[in-house]
């Protein structure tokens, strides 16, 4: 029965695309995106409920993946409607379809639904949702759309998400860090960078293993490990051989914004390893595999 995989030409669907070309089961897979490509083989508009039906009743679908999002954080501030239609809305959509046949969401969300209350220790699933910017906020909504509509789901909360593909933080430091000679990055935001690589991988092994059934609910899934966004540059720069550029770091207040980000954002993973024992890579290491794939493809 096919699997619905959402947003595919983004990081994330990218990067499923990517871990299941190593596998015998890509056929069982269909991948969609609002424009076709060479990983998205068919459109789907999701805020489009009546055609969201149509594609699950004329595929089969029983599994959706979804990784569409409107994530760019700044930009959400102003542009609050589309940002709630993509990320609140269309996923309201997608539960509903699932919960109408019995099959299962697989839903990305974000350490940003925390921020709003201090916190330096990691959070849990059952942590409250505090938001502090529309992005997180719509993102909540979402979630809690998904649980409102009773259907079967495994909501997977991730951060810092990057990879070989579309734009994200890894590929935007490789880029200035080779440019400029001087940059500053905030000190004062913690939380762990994951490979979307990664994230797919274990995505993959739940729906091929079927061992997410019976245990659906909230779960987190980051790498492991705690860092800033400076301490994350300096990294990349190094790793990179970058070394004309010179960090400094600087704090939130000097960086402007239209929006505040969570300052300590960890996620505390204990629930998914425990579940479907498994271990998660430390950031530095999956860091290495991603620049080593960037940097060899130059």
């Amino acid at each position: 029965m096919p699997i619905l995989i959402t947003g595919a030409n983004g990081q994330l669907g990218r990067s499923i695309h990517h871990i299941l070309s190593h596998t015998p089961h890509t056929e069982e897979y269909i991948f969609t995106d609002i424009t076709t490509s060479d990983v998205a083989s068919h459109t789907l508009d999701i805020t489009d409920r009546a055609a969201i039906e149509a594609f699950v009743q004329t595929h089969g679908i029983r599994r959706v993946v979804n990784c569409a999002a409107y994530t760019n954080v700044d930009l959400a501030e102003r542009d609050v409607d589309t940002c709630n239609l993509l990320n609140h809305i269309a996923v309201c959509h997608l539960a509903e379809a699932m919960k109408a046949v019995d099959g299962t969401l697989f839903h990305i969300s974000t350490d940003y639904v925390f921020g709003g209350e201090p916190t330096n220790t990691p959070c849990p699933e059952t942590q409250r949702g505090t938001p502090i910017g529309v992005y997180g906020s719509t993102k909540l909504r979402g979630e809690e759309a998904i649980r409102a509509s009773g259907c079967r789901h495994l909501i997977v909360r991730t951060s810092w998400l990057y990879s070989p593909y579309g734009k994200n933080f890894v590929k935007t430091m490789l880029t200035l860090t080779a440019e400029r000679p001087e940059l500053r990055v905030v000190i004062d935001q913690c939380g762990t960078p994951t490979s979307a690589l990664d994230l797919a991988q274990a995505l993959v092994e739940r729906i091929e293993r079927g061992d997410y059934e019976g245990h659906e609910g909230t779960y987190h899934y980051s790498n492991e490990g705690v860092t800033s966004w400076y301490d994350f540059a300096i990294a990349i720069a190094r790793r990179a051989h970058h070394n004309t550029c010179t960090i400094l770091p600087c704090r939130s207040e000097e960086y402007p914004s239209p929006v505040q980000r969570p300052a300590y954002s960890v996620l505390d993973k204990t629930k998914w390893k425990t579940t479907f024992h498994t271990t998660i890579p430390h950031w530095t290491d999956s860091l290495d595999i991603c620049l080593n794939i960037l940097l060899n493809a130059e």
